[in-house]
């Protein structure tokens, strides 16, 4: 049942939900936030309702848009390959202590609009290097985390630009309290069920244990091999500790490794890709035993060649996930310009690395272990939207029988 609620009741119960479902806190665990000076606010709530629910201490590290962008227009260009060391050991420290971290996502879209792309890589490259050990951990699973969403103004406005000024913010709060079920009695009964409902279905993937897929829509005909072994998942996931958390808020996919020699012919965008402060739209990728090897695109194609370029790995995919079209941010005809939502509106790819926890065993893998058994390994790990109406998919056995998956881009079981 739908709720007629004030704002602050609807913004209370979304940082019950981030705290509780998302990282789901526990007693005298630590809790590392990285939001933006927009959303200072809810910060503030998330971080009362996390010592009400046992959080031993509560780090916030704020950044600022202006103060972003002023570096990039005014910092010497020597500087971009630089990542603060203290960064890194604050992260390695709380990781190793068993913390929850939570990313508030509110960056403008175009933030980074007109910047040299030498600059902007350089430190893409930068802080996945520096960040390598967190990343993987965070792709074993090894602590809690979570991402959820607040609006800032630029934000806002790149996705309801016909509103008044006024309006956008509240407009996009609206949007995000839909798409994370705050607008229903029970929403943490909700999110539960909602994560029962992905399990089931990543259940009856796993049961097939398909060689391959073929994707086939206007613009694509791409065929992925699957590693022996490999593991679907969705919704929730449980750290080394056996605790649970929602990585992403919303979530509406299923997703698993392709083996990473294993991807062959093209595949072409539905939705633009918010990546570094730029869009990147219209692109089609075209791939050879899994490296990509042409890129078209009618915005941003510099950018995107620039991140296939940060290392060997990301010419690869590390994920393939599925969405149905019906999935509630699909139906709402929301272009968010964000891939917190827009993957969850959508089928989709990844480049570069893999989560370890897609094949079996893989979160007790070494690096050299998960790279054996077909799985990517990179510095870069980006989202990229191919779903549509259009869009069919079939599961092919390893006696070549064809199974539906997906028809008209919707589930087919």
């Amino acid at each position: 049942m739908n709720l007629l609620l004030s704002f602050d009741t609807k913004l209370i119960k979304y940082a019950e939900l981030a705290v509780k479902v998302g990282v789901n806190i526990q007693k005298d665990q630590y809790l590392y936030i990285s939001c933006s000076t927009d959303n200072l606010k809810l910060a503030q709530i998330i971080t009362k309702i996390a010592y009400k629910n046992g959080a031993k201490h509560v780090f916030v590290d704020l950044s600022d848009d202006e103060l972003v962008r002023a570096r990039y227009e005014g910092a010497p260009k020597d500087s971009f390959d630089f990542f603060p060391p203290w960064k890194v050991q604050e992260r390695e420290w709380l990781a190793d202590h068993g913390a929850a971290f939570l990313s508030i996502s509110s960056q403008n879209p175009d933030l980074l609009k007109g910047i040299e792309r030498d600059r902007i890589m350089a430190f893409q490259k930068a802080s996945g290097q520096a960040l390598a050990n967190y990343y993987q951990w965070l792709q074993a699973d090894k602590f809690s985390w979570s991402v959820i969403a607040a609006p800032s103004k630029a934000w806002a406005a790149k996705v309801f630009p016909n509103l008044p000024e006024e309006q956008q913010i509240d407009a996009l709060w609206e949007a995000i309290f839909a798409a994370t079920r705050i607008d229903v009695e029970l929403s943490v009964e909700a999110w539960h069920a909602h994560d029962q409902e992905l399990h089931s279905k990543a259940d009856y993937l796993n049961s097939k244990q398909y060689k391959s897929l073929h994707y086939t829509a206007p613009g694509t005909d791409l065929m992925i091999e699957l590693p022996a072994h490999h593991i679907w998942t969705g919704g929730s996931s449980i750290n080394i500790q056996g605790q649970a958390f929602m990585a992403n808020m919303p979530t509406e996919e299923i997703f698993t490794a392709p083996l990473k020699t294993g991807v062959n012919g093209y595949v072409t965008s539905t939705k633009p890709l918010s990546y570094g402060g730029n869009i990147i739209d219209h692109f089609t990728l075209t791939f050879k035993d899994g490296r990509i090897i042409d890129i078209k695109a009618e915005q941003g194609q510099d950018i995107l060649a620039a991140l296939v370029e940060t290392d060997e790995g990301a010419h690869y995919l590390g994920e393939i996930a599925l969405v149905p079209h019906a999935s509630p941010i699909s139906q709402s005809n929301l272009l968010f310009y964000n891939t917190l939502f827009d993957e969850n509106a959508s089928n989709h790819l990844a480049i570069g690395s893999a989560y370890a926890f897609c094949i079996e065993g893989g979160k007790e893998m070494t690096t050299e272990e998960l790279s054996a058994h077909g799985l990517n390994q990179s510095l870069t790990h980006v989202d990229f939207m191919i779903g549509s109406n259009k869009m069919n998919i079939d599961g092919i056995a390893n006696d070549g029988q064809k199974e539906p998956i997906f028809r008209d881009g919707n589930w087919a079981f």
